[in-house]
């Protein structure tokens, strides 16, 4: 008698449907991944990536019609019998607004403005001298001004140069030219981006008190784009240094100590839309360029007014919590208070840096 083999069921092929389904989703999540790799990297932040040690917060104290004496006591300093002499070094790439604003802003404190600038951008792209081609722009504080050159570095076409090597020995040559302008010790040194401004008072109780601590960093309060978009007081990476033979001209973090309240950082604060696009494509963080449209001259326009992202990022945060709260645009302020007096005394001039003022020129013009 035959063996009956037990009944085996038929193995389905996977029904049409699903097939077709798999291959328009796999290339759709493979598309995606490749072309928001970096947004679903910041928002799993919180996940893989732990925040810095916390700064210790110095509070700031200042009142108009205050006496030095007395704000150095509440900082727990005294007051010198001389005010200590003031460099303010920059690397300079083509901010000419805002060089002009921060110089006449601190002018009646600074003994030395020493600049840095380069015949490249730190991309390697080859670009004007920009302050020396408009150095009359700045007369008024010509006997102050220490102006050195680094030649750049062309970089060649297809080449994958590393943007902050350049940038690195860029601010190393600072320290030569720091030298060159006669800062000695115990001198107080502003190490900071153009677009990192230190408010005149808080130079003013630094250079008159004593007990300051050596490495300070300054927290700013950060706008984007004009002083109508204000963010949030995450700016830490300016400094102030009590000189030393030891000191080394950095923008990264040098203490844990930071002083509350000390000036104002307004990125991508410009006048017209080229320096837009010429920033984004000459700074550190050129890769965030993803597509040529983002370089798009209206799609600038619209996102400036708007207090939206130019780089289609989310916001680099450490934990869920504050990544979603600063989500979305910008939310647009009416206040123009506590800004530098030399932006509200020239408001005509800059006027494309105060609320209402987001419509950009196309072309670079200089101002008058």
């Amino acid at each position: 008698m035959a063996t009956r083999l037990p009944h085996l069921p038929s193995r389905r092929s996977p029904p049409k449907l699903l097939s077709i389904a798999l291959l328009i989703l796999v290339p759709v999540c493979v598309i995606g991944i490749i072309t928001n790799g970096q947004k679903i990297s910041y928002f799993f932040r919180p996940l893989w990536d732990k925040p810095p040690a916390p700064f210790r917060r110095l509070p700031h104290y200042y009142a108009e019609n205050v006496s030095m004496e007395h704000l150095c006591h509440l900082h727990g300093w005294s007051i010198r019998s001389q005010p200590r002499r003031i460099f303010d070094s920059i690397i300079f790439s083509n901010e000419l607004d805002l060089l002009e604003i921060r110089w006449h802003e601190l002018d009646p404190y600074i003994s030395k403005f020493v600049i840095l600038e380069s015949n490249t951008t730190f991309t390697g792209i080859p670009k004007p001298l920009f302050f020396a081609s408009n150095r009359a722009r700045f007369a008024f504080a010509e006997e102050k001004i220490v102006h050195g050159v680094f030649p750049g570095q062309i970089a060649s076409p297809g080449s994958h140069k590393d943007p902050f090597v350049l940038e690195s020995l860029q601010r190393g040559a600072m320290n030569g030219l720091l030298l060159s302008a006669g800062i000695s010790n115990g001198d107080l040194l502003i190490m900071s981006d153009t677009d990192e401004v230190p408010s005149p008072h808080t130079l003013k109780l630094l250079q008159w008190c004593d007990g300051v601590p050596p490495v300070l960093h300054l927290e700013l309060k950060h706008y984007m784009y004009s002083f109508e978009f204000p963010v949030d007081y995450s700016s830490w990476r300016a400094t102030v240094h009590l000189y030393s033979p030891w000191t080394r001209y950095r923008h990264s973090r040098q203490t844990d100590v930071i002083f509350s309240d000390a000036g104002w950082h307004c990125s991508f604060c410009f006048r017209s839309l080229e320096e837009f696009v010429f920033k984004m494509t000459g700074y550190s963080h050129a890769d965030r360029v993803k597509r040529m449209d983002f370089l798009n001259y209206s799609r600038i326009q619209k996102i400036i007014c708007r207090g939206d992202d130019l780089f289609d990022m989310l916001p680099e945060e450490y934990s869920f919590q504050e990544l979603i709260k600063k989500m979305g645009s910008i939310p647009h302020s009416a206040s123009a208070v506590h800004l530098p007096a030399y932006l509200i005394e020239n408001a005509d001039r800059f006027r494309f840096l105060l609320p209402g003022g987001c419509i950009r020129r196309k072309d670079f013009t200089i101002s008058p």
